[in-house]
């Protein structure tokens, strides 16, 4: 699909991945690129989803309601009800209005707890989520059904792209939300603002993610709009698997943090393992990744101590 002269609806365009692919997207002189924040559309109202549809030629839906471990376990309800809600009804307007083509982020989280590293997206169905992150998962997981129904019974063209752990500049940093790499920075700043020589981070740092920076997977999802038109889920990641006691040293590293680590057992760990293929998108799109963990992390932290202060 060319997307020159279209006019795009990017739905959570004002979080960090959103406003990285809007930036990508001025690129290509679209027509139009609408993007709503959810005080003035809230999408879990089907009459705000026509609304923001209207004359909309592509659908870009990166908006949802996720965080960290901690947030996930307090918050199973709302995440599940706002992530369905938003999800169903913006792809049956979408459907209603003639849209050519949707494109919904799917989440890692949707994997079985122990599917075999990598992950490949034939693998999605054959187990139930990790428990800490299930309602999320699943939320998402719904749209894929619902992405196969549409095409079959409408020949509506929607797809979902499958990023594995996000991180960049413009991530949510506050504590009680944030996911893994920004909740690792505040705290070591923290450390280091106050003096102390100790940082205490959940679980025992067994676990491992595959970490994308945002640019790349902004990359990868405009590639996938460009070129993809399967109803099966396509991965978009860094295939480098890094544990959280990895991830830990090489912040504090950039961070010149030299104090200990503190491991708390008693919190939950998460997913055991989390590394996804990158072949169906290679072949398929030609998605190939081109920041390296140690760079995209030195990009956050540079941009964090720049809007937050140094330590």
């Amino acid at each position: 699909m060319n997307i020159e002269n279209k006019r795009i609806l990017v739905t959570g365009g004002h979080g960090f991945l959103g406003k990285s692919l809007i930036r990508k997207l001025k690129e290509f002189d679209a027509k139009e690129i609408f993007s709503p924040s959810s005080n003035e559309l809230d999408l879990r109202m089907q009459s705000n989803c026509q609304k923001a549809l209207k004359d909309i030629d592509v659908v870009f839906h990166l908006a949802g309601n996720s965080g960290g471990i901690g947030y996930m376990e307090k918050n199973p309800a709302s995440i599940f009800y706002d992530n369905i809600m938003m999800g169903t009804q913006l792809l049956h307007e979408a459907k209603n209005s003639n849209v050519e083509k949707f494109i919904t982020l799917g989440t890692v989280c949707s994997y079985p707890k122990f599917a075999s590293i990598p992950f490949s997206e034939n693998e999605i169905w054959n187990g139930f989520p990790d428990e800490t992150n299930a309602p999320y998962g699943i939320s998402k997981k719904m749209m894929l059904v619902q992405s196969d129904a549409y095409r079959r019974q409408y020949g509506f063209n929607s797809i979902t792209v499958i990023p594995t752990n996000l991180y960049g500049p413009e991530d949510d940093f506050n504590i009680e939300t944030s996911s893994v790499i920004p909740g690792i920075i505040l705290k070591i700043s923290n450390a280091v603002k106050t003096g102390s020589n100790e940082v205490v981070l959940w679980g025992d740092g067994s676990p491992t993610r595959d970490f994308l920076f945002v640019d790349d997977a902004a990359d990868g999802i405009i590639l996938a709009a460009q070129k993809y038109d399967d109803v099966s889920p396509i991965n978009l990641g860094a295939q480098k698997e890094t544990s959280i006691k990895e991830l830990a040293m090489l912040i504090s590293e950039i961070m010149k943090f030299s104090g200990n680590i503190i491991w708390d057992n008693t919190k939950a760990n998460g997913q055991p393992r989390r590394c996804v293929s990158n072949y169906k998108a290679e072949r398929e799109i030609g998605f190939k990744p081109k920041t390296s963990l140690k760079e995209g992390l030195t990009k956050v932290i540079s941009w964090f101590e720049s809007n937050y202060g140094s330590c």
